[in-house]
């Protein structure tokens, strides 16, 4: 007997994923997040990976050195919130996983939880934006992110199609702005 349920499935997975890589603003999402800041000094985007500035705080080099271990896994929703070491990541997974490995957190967060994370506002060196649909953060001024590609980031080096990848800002239209006091 043919599984019925299969489809339905599979369009709320889609469904899902789609509002991840949506901007916030497609979604209607006004949650008056703050402009973004630049910070002290801008880290460099060589082959795709981010390198930190020799000034920056151990803990953004740490966030930086984690988001570089993913930044050629690939989009899937769900990524990266049942295991740290996963085969994908989706927004909130890969903004996790990030965090994480400078000791910001302890366990993945989903973007909702993101939105009244820490400390409200814009951080110096590092941002979490985030709305009920979508995570990306923005670290010694580039934006860590799995759904809005620039050519900034192409012509670095980033990896093409889906998933946690470096690149320049975006529009933080519709996101709440938070950080960890860095």
């Amino acid at each position: 007997m043919p599984n019925r349920g299969y489809p339905t499935i599979l369009l709320a997975a889609f469904v899902a994923a789609l509002a991840c890589l949506l901007p916030a603003t497609v979604l209607g999402a006004q949650t008056g997040g703050a402009q973004y800041k630049p910070p002290p000094h801008k880290a460099r985007l060589v082959h795709g990976k981010a390198i930190a500035p020799s000034d920056a705080p151990e803990k953004v080099k740490q966030i930086i050195a984690a988001a570089n271990k993913i930044v050629t896994k690939p989009y899937r929703y769900g990524g990266g919130h049942g295991s740290w070491n996963d085969s994908a990541y989706d927004c909130s997974g890969s903004v996790s996983f990030a965090l994480h490995g400078a000791h910001l957190i302890s366990r993945p967060m989903d973007s909702t939880e993101f939105m009244s994370w820490a400390r409200s506002g814009a951080g110096k060196w590092v941002t979490v934006y985030a709305n009920s649909g979508h995570a990306f953060m923005m670290v010694a001024g580039l934006r860590f992110d799995t759904g809005y590609r620039d050519s900034y980031g192409a012509q670095h080096g980033a990896k093409p199609g889906s998933g946690p990848r470096w690149g320049a800002k975006r529009s933080t239209d519709g996101f709440v702005a938070r950080h960890p006091g860095i």
